[in-house]
């Protein structure tokens, strides 16, 4: 088997960076490293101070570093709170803004942190040997609540044999009996389960307050009068086999009593208590067997009386539910691919009080961000746009504020491709699309550009106008890129999403791609005669289906797909909830509907020469979809070639480095099939 590692190709492409003094500089490879973005602001209980996790690429390390800084909702008084070499993050305020609370890697484990904010005096108020999580300070100050993994007993058969003294034999083999086994991002699994852990503000020793064989990984709340925590879980007998199932407990901090509050079928999720502790605020998913169903704010007593929706009306997802005050209630949702902050009241009256969230997701340009609001209700939250990543920004009486400009020194000295909305038909029934188009650096009206069409993940999920490094690197090869909310994107309702239901991928999908890339050919912008495309997971499964479909495209690069979904949900780790949720049974039930949603059963028809890229250590798209339309496209005579990231797991841009050489590789895919260029590839030869 052909076997390319991911640097291989970057060599190649390099040269495409070297521009003539004369001309404007474009955004290179090189730059991602320079990129930052903010993320986590966290807004003072006064509102007049914001937290945030400044996150930066570390050339030397090929990784992110995570460093804490603080700046005034006046924007004054920019400047580092904790910094150094390993990274600290999850800043809390505490609730009388005093202190702040955050964790950070030490030389031993992972520490818990206080600051003094008036003195800068800090301790470390524990150190743990697992991470921890969902950080909660007490209203009265004087405990933290968090999440924390507990080994639990690992499974076993026969028991091993005793080996002679001084032999060497091989390492026991490891017994697995639980249904989430592994997982990706993490790999295999260590037998254990999170559960929920007290610790004394002044220091001292965590205390866990939950136990059973159950996980307890949602966002924690306080009662007012600071004895009880409120959190969701599934501690229903086969809850592993249950996805999307979980209800409202408490616990008490004195006794660990717990005390169920929600008993339905479905998800209630992220409970909030009200500051007086009269209500709680919480996330509602009805479960329904179906790809996708609207989250909806309710309220109820805390004893879970007089339960009622407060955005039924809301055709959003609603995430990130936070108080102000005890008659409102903070959220943010998604619109036509922009994130904004909303408020309701316990009357269920709605106010838009931001908009503009993102730029969290450097690689590409998805939905993002994230906020908080002070008893005063002014916003901090994380504001992006095409041409900058995440800033800092805050918004109450008077308005929106960006308060920083993280990235000006790079970005302000580079000219960017331009970002363009598109919005048509698809060919296949008239749904109206939305979609973006990026140009060149040097675009010229009246030219035509060959073109790249991008597709999303999820497919539950959105792209929209934001910053996209991988992007701009592509239009700074001199392709447009295309790309689009197709039916099934989050952002336009659910009748929209539920579209793709059962469905995923299709020709329908397919056609809203590609009535897309006509509106464009039609525009006069791109070049019909070099057309590419690209995407990645759910992504990577539309174009492997796309050129399954078709031949207009001179090349495709296809990340991390799915290519037989029968052999993808019993080797993936999200098979339980993908199985219940996308399929109308089980693989052996349905065996004709797998079989027909999956672009290996179009592999009789793909002449595109292909490249596909998967991470080696992928669980959630594993590399043997990767690997089965490789050698069928062998089989074939398709020129396919495979490009495998060793230690990845499925984000296989989660590195800078990896970023690059993942936009290289694609690049260079592509330039070999680009006919525009055989006139210079000639000059090259003649000199």
């Amino acid at each position: 088997m052909i076997k390319i590692t991911v640097p291989v190709l970057v060599a190649i492409v390099a040269s495409t960076a070297v521009f003539a003094a004369d001309e404007p500089k474009r955004f290179v490879a090189e730059d991602v490293f320079e990129l930052e973005y903010a993320g986590g602001p966290q807004i003072s209980p006064d509102g007049m101070r914001v937290i945030y996790e400044r996150n930066s690429n570390d050339i030397m390390t090929d990784g992110i570093r995570s460093n804490l800084w603080i700046i005034g909702a006046d924007g004054g008084g920019h400047r580092p709170l904790v910094s150094g070499t390993s990274s600290a993050s999850t800043p809390r305020w505490s609730p009388d803004g005093k202190r702040i609370a955050y964790l950070q890697s030490t030389a031993t484990g992972n520490g818990i942190y206080v600051r003094w904010m008036d003195t800068g005096q800090t301790a470390l108020a524990a150190n743990l040997q697992e991470s921890a999580s969902t950080l909660t300070w007490s209203p009265d100050g004087n405990w933290l609540a968090f999440v924390m993994s507990v080994p639990s007993e690992p499974a076993s058969i026969a028991k091993p044999r005793k080996k002679p003294e001084g032999a060497e034999w091989s390492e026991p083999v490891k017994v697995i009996d639980t249904v989430q086994y592994r997982y990706d991002g993490m790999g295999f699994l260590e037998p254990a389960r999170t559960h929920i852990f007290v610790l004394p503000t002044d220091g001292g020793t965590p205390r866990q307050v939950t136990s059973g064989d159950f996980n307890h990984d949602e966002s924690l709340s306080w009662s007012a009068d600071s004895g009880q925590i409120y959190f969701s879980s599934n501690r229903n007998d086969g809850w592993e086999l249950q996805s999307g199932e979980s209800d409202i407990y408490s616990v008490s901090i004195d006794d660990n009593q717990l005390t169920r509050i929600t008993d339905r079928q479905g998800g209630e999720y992220s409970p909030v208590a009200s500051p007086t502790g009269e209500y709680i605020a919480y996330i509602r998913d009805d479960n329904r067997m179906i790809p996708y169903r609207n989250q909806i704010l309710h309220l109820m007593s805390v004893d879970g009386r007089n339960d009622r929706p407060l955005t039924a009306d809301l055709d959003s997802s609603v995430e990130g539910i936070q108080w102000s005050g005890n008659r409102q209630v903070y959220f943010q949702y998604e619109e036509r691919a922009v994130r904004k902050v909303a408020r309701v009241t316990l009357a269920g009256e709605m106010t838009d009080v931001a908009a503009g969230l993102g730029g969290t997701s450097l690689g590409r340009p998805y939905t993002s961000g994230d906020f908080t609001v002070s008893t005063n209700g002014t916003v901090a939250f994380t504001y992006g746009t095409a041409y900058r990543p995440a800033e800092v920004a805050v918004a109450g009486r008077r308005g929106e504020r960006v308060l920083t400009a993280l990235n000006d020194d790079v970005l302000n000295n580079r000219t960017l491709g331009a970002v363009t909305e598109i919005v048509y038909q698809s060919s296949f029934d008239g749904t109206e699309v939305q979609g973006w188009y990026m140009t060149p650096p040097d675009y010229k009206a009246g030219e035509k550009y060959p073109l790249i069409l991008e597709i999303h993940g999820g497919p539950h999920l959105a792209y929209g106008p934001y910053f996209s490094a991988e992007m701009q690197l592509m239009a700074s090869a001199g392709y447009v890129v295309f790309y689009d909310n197709h039916r099934g994107s989050t952002g336009y309702g659910e009748d929209f999403a539920l579209l793709l239901q059962n469905r995923y991928s299709s020709p329908d999908d397919f056609a809203d791609h590609m009535s897309g890339v006509d509106a464009l050919i039609d525009k006069g912008i791109a070049d019909p005669d070099n057309l590419f495309i690209t995407g990645g997971s759910a992504g990577g499964i539309a174009s492997a289906y796309a050129i399954g479909l078709t031949d207009r495209f001179k090349a495709a690069a296809v990340a991390k797909p799915i290519i037989n979904w029968i052999s993808k949900t019993l080797t993936g780790d999200s098979y339980v909830g993908q199985i219940s949720h996308q399929f109308p049974g089980l693989p052996w039930e349905e065996f004709e509907h797998y079989w027909q949603r999956s672009p290996i059963s179009l592999v009789g028809n793909m002449t595109t020469p292909t490249m596909l890229i998967t991470g080696e250590e992928d669980y959630r798209t594993p590399i043997s979809e990767t690997e089965q339309l490789y050698q069928a496209l062998k089989l074939k005579g398709v020129d396919v070639v495979m490009v495998r990231v060793p230690g990845s797991s499925h984000g296989i841009a989660g590195r800078p480095s990896r970023l690059i050489a993942k936009v290289d590789n694609i690049l260079e895919w592509f330039r070999r099939y680009r006919t525009d260029l055989e006139d210079e590839d000639e000059d090259d030869e003649d000199e």
